[in-house]
């Protein structure tokens, strides 16, 4: 198990260096972004020439690294906020990114493992039927299309909600009742997607577990339909099911870059948009880096889960 985890960490690093290479490199070949502010000119060519700008790409590539192993350090915005660390800008976009989608999962893991466990519960009757009808629908619709009827209806038509999130001037506090109040739009259309997903597996695994060997034997034995689900299906299910969930909390961070756009969330989702759209490459690299990052780590979480869950199962044990 050690050696398999070791593997794990030194090809995510291995994947990582490979994938900031290339971009690295891309981001190179592009044309430079033009001096913005005349008074800062001489602070902005200080900046370039400290980190290499002059020099090959080889040099400047070694520059990177070095800033980034020394000091964790990413260079400086030049479009977004003009001279600012990007440390400091992604810093700033990580609150909202992270309040958004633990709300959404908040909300939406517990209803979708009771709609899968009930879906399992009354196979082939009516309430499965409905429910695996719904399930189907909302994971077959994209979430950006739940967010523009949800503005229109909740939001425009019946006003019951904001169309987009408010800024933090205005609430006091990204801890507010406000706050939450202009967030609920946004969490609703992450959360659909999730909840189907989340009912659909544990309806699968769930009812599987409902006609195995050992169910016949905790019925024998004398237990309930009822205590034979929780002592033994509903436990045996949980177990691809867990990972799963494990790895929608690792990727928390990395948000969702559509819906963010589309509610004025100030997130990473959002910043990494608006790195592309206005040319700011070392916002653009640095966000990069970090969702290559959480989504090779969530990987290695997911994997590690099952054998944590499971004693049964161990990662790169030989046969």
């Amino acid at each position: 198990m050690a050696k398999y985890v070791i593997k794990r960490i030194l090809l995510l690093f291995f994947t990582l260096f490979v994938i900031m290479t290339i971009c690295f490199v891309l981001i190179k070949l592009l044309e430079p972004n033009e001096i913005l502010d005349v008074t800062q000119a001489e602070r902005e060519e200080a900046i370039r020439d400290a980190l290499g700008y002059n020099e090959p790409i080889l040099i400047q590539y070694l520059i990177y690294w070095k800033n980034i192993l020394t000091r964790f350090d990413f260079g400086v915005s030049f479009q977004i906020d003009y001279l600012g660390s990007v440390n400091g800008i992604i810093q700033d976009r990580l609150l909202p990114t992270i309040l958004i989608n633990v709300y959404a999962l908040i909300f939406s893991v517990p209803l979708g493992i009771l709609l899968g466990i009930a879906a399992a519960l009354k196979k082939n009757r009516w309430q499965d039927h409905t429910i695996s009808t719904l399930v189907m629908l909302f994971v077959s619709v994209p979430s950006f299309v739940y967010a523009f009827v949800l503005q229109y209806f909740l939001g425009a038509k019946l006003g019951w909600l904001p169309i987009q999130m408010a800024p933090v001037s205005q609430t006091g506090g990204y801890f507010t009742w406000a706050m939450f109040e202009s967030m609920i739009l946004p969490i609703l259309a992450l959360s659909f997607g999730s909840i189907a997903s989340l009912a659909r597996f544990t309806r699968a695994e769930l009812a599987e577990s409902l006609t195995s060997d050992y169910m016949l034997l905790a019925r024998a034995k004398g237990l309930t339909k009822g205590q034979a689900t929780m002592r033994h299906a509903l436990k045996n299910a949980m177990v691809p099911i867990l990972p799963s969930i494990i790895a929608m909390f690792a990727n928390i961070l990395s948000g969702s870059l559509i819906i963010e756009r589309i509610f004025s969330v100030p997130g990473i989702g959002g910043l990494y948009i608006q790195s592309i759209q206005e040319l700011d490459y070392n916002v653009f690299m640095a966000v990069t880096i970090f969702y290559t990052f959480i989504g090779l780590a969530a990987n290695i979480i997911v994997d590690l889960s099952y054998g944590f869950l499971d004693p049964r199962i161990r990662m790169g044990a030989k046969k």
